[in-house]
Parts: structure tokens; C-alpha cells; sequence
């Protein structure tokens, strides 16, 4: 049990804060199917830097990690201005623009990837590998039964991703700015008679999102696949996009099923070993989470409502 929690949390936890940068882009009415993307030049970005500053550090250094974090979430921020000026300034389509982003992302990071590891390091590669993060224990609380499970091998990482999503969820329930954000995705009509420009409020939380999303995807560089490739374009950004759904855009139902999703995950790699079954059924369980995707897409999408701007295109002019 403990060990299910311990995994379920490692993968629910990056999952969930790419889903609160999902979160922001569409309540305030710009759709994100991008999260993908975004979460792969992020991870690019924080990963370059990590190697490229990894010899001036010790090899158990921390630094190095935290100073990814950082670029992770500048990077995905600034690529997120191409779906923001795609959708805001240009009027595209929003749905095409995330998925040209996503294919545009995962097509130039590799290209990079591979230039970079040539010019630079003299290697035929296409990744950068990182490593993975050390875990920490937190002492008495790790003690307590069952829920001490939540405490014990924790990657720095989760400790940052609670203070952040913490953070998002008082900016966008608590602060004049989050109702504005959260009007824009209504009646963004009301927002700009009320005498606030919606194309930069929507501009900020396209921003949101892309600093969330590449946060998320080099934490999962830095604890699933120990390095960055393509491998870390896996679809978790669409999972991430299914949990905001099933939590109906709130904050706090999403953390639930980014939860859900986790710990299937952690329980099926659990569930194999102790059948003591092949490790290629080990493959089989990865869909799990995307499994119950569907079975929750068939009994729960009735109930969602969306914002009611969402995917519009806004006109000023337009009353």
C-alpha cells in the first residue's frame, strides 16, 4: 500500500499542476489542447540547462535540479506565447493551434536534442540525461500509519508543486484577478464593459498555463524517465487535459482525479508483481490511466459544464 501511495503521488502531483495551468487557460476562455506541447519545450529547456551546468556541481548537487525547475517553467511560459499570440492576436482557431504546437514541440525539441548532444557534448544522442531526483523523508510524520506514506520518499519536486498549486488555487478563487479570469471565460463582453481588457488577462493565463505545463514536464523527466527525449511526449498532457475536465475546471475535483489516475497507475505495476507476472505486462499497465479515461468520459461528461466562452473567439466590436 505504501508503496502505491509513495508512485501514485510522484506521477498524480506533475499531472495535477499541468492540469491547474489547463485550469487558467480555459476559464478564461482560451482552449488548451497545447498542454502537451508546452510541457515538452518546457522540459527541454530546464533539461539543456541542467546539463549544460551539471560539471560546475557536485554529482549528489541539488542545484542543478532546482535551477531546471526554474527553466522548465520560463521555457514553457515563453513557447506559450505562440498559442496566445496564435489565438488572441491572430484569431486562429484554437483547437488547430494547440495541436500544431504540440507536433511543432515535439518535432523542433528533438531536432535540438540532437544538434545540441552533436556540436556540443560530441555525442550521437537524442537526449539529455539528468538522472533521477533524490527523494526525502519528512521524520515524525512519516511514522503515522498508512497516511505516513504520503511523507516518506518524496521528491523535492512535490513539495513545490503543493506550494504552487496552493498558490493558484487562492489567485483564482480569493483575488480580484482570478474573478476576472474566471469572467473572461463567461461573459468576456461584461469584462471589457466593466473596463478590463480581456486579451491580456487571457494573455497572462495562456502564460500561467505554459510556466505550469513546463514545470510539470521536467518533473517527470527528473522521476519517470530520468532523462529528456521524446519519450517525454507520452500523452500527458491530454491526460492532464481529461483530469481538468472530469473536475469540471475546479481546482480541487481535478486534484481528485489526477489522484485517481495516479494511483491506478502505481496499483497496476503493483498488482504485476505480486502475480509475479511478466514484466512486459508491465507495458499493459501504462493504459490504465487512459482506460479509466474513457470509462469516465462514458458516466461523468454529461455533468461537466465548460465555460461558456470557451473556444471563442472574441470580438470586441461584437456585442
Amino acid at each position: 500500500m505504501n508503496t502505491i501511495i509513495i508512485d501514485g503521488l510522484s506521477f498524480a502531483l506533475p499531472l495535477f499542476i499541468m492540469a491547474i495551468g489547463g485550469i487558467y487557460c480555459e476559464r478564461s476562455g482560451i482552449t488548451n489542447l497545447a498542454i502537451e506541447g508546452l510541457q515538452g519545450f518546457g522540459a527541454f529547456c530546464g533539461a539543456l540547462f541542467a546539463v549544460c551546468i551539471a560539471q560546475y556541481f557536485a554529482g549528489n548537487s541539488p542545484v542543478p535540479f532546482y535551477l531546471a525547475m526554474l527553466f522548465a517553467f520560463l521555457g514553457g511560459m515563453l513557447f506559450s506565447l505562440l498559442h496566445a499570440m496564435l489565438c488572441i492576436k491572430f484569431k486562429a482557431n484554437q483547437v488547430i493551434s494547440g495541436v500544431v504546437i504540440n507536433i511543432l514541440a515535439m518535432a523542433l525539441t528533438e531536432f535540438l536534442t540532437k544538434q545540441i548532444n552533436a556540436s556540443i557534448f560530441g555525442a550521437a544522442s537524442n537526449k539529455f540525461v539528468l538522472g533521477v531526483s533524490a527523494r526525502i523523508t519528512i521524520p515524525v510524520l512519516s511514522k503515522i500509519p498508512v497516511l505516513g506514506a504520503v511523507f516518506t520518499n518524496l521528491y523535492p519536486f512535490e513539495i513545490v508543486i503543493t506550494f504552487i498549486a496552493v498558490v493558484a488555487w487562492y489567485i483564482l478563487y480569493q483575488t480580484r484577478f482570478g474573478l476576472h479570469l474566471r469572467a473572461c471565460g463567461d461573459n468576456p463582453h461584461a469584462v471589457d464593459a466593466a473596463g478590463i481588457e480581456v486579451s491580456r488577462v487571457r494573455l497572462i493565463a495562456v502564460m500561467a498555463s505554459g510556466a505550469l505545463s513546463g514545470l510539470g514536464g521536467i518533473c517527470f523527466a527528473y522521476s519517470i524517465s530520468a532523462n529528456f527525449s521524446s519519450n517525454i511526449y507520452s500523452g500527458y498532457g491530454y491526460l492532464a487535459i481529461a483530469a481538468l475536465i472530469f473536475g469540471n475546471w475546479k481546482i480541487l475535483p481535478t486534484l481528485g482525479a489526477c489522484l485517481l489516475f495516479g494511483f491506478a497507475r502505481s496499483g497496476g505495476y503493483e498488482l504485476v508483481k505480486f502475480l509475479e507476472m511478466p514484466s512486459s505486462y508491465q507495458d499493459l499497465v501504462m493504459v490504465l490511466p487512459y482506460v479509466l479515461t474513457l470509462l469516465m468520459l462514458i458516466f461523468f461528461s454529461k455533468k461537466n459544464h465548460s465555460p461558456k466562452a470557451l473556444g471563442e473567439i472574441y470580438d470586441k466590436g461584437a456585442r
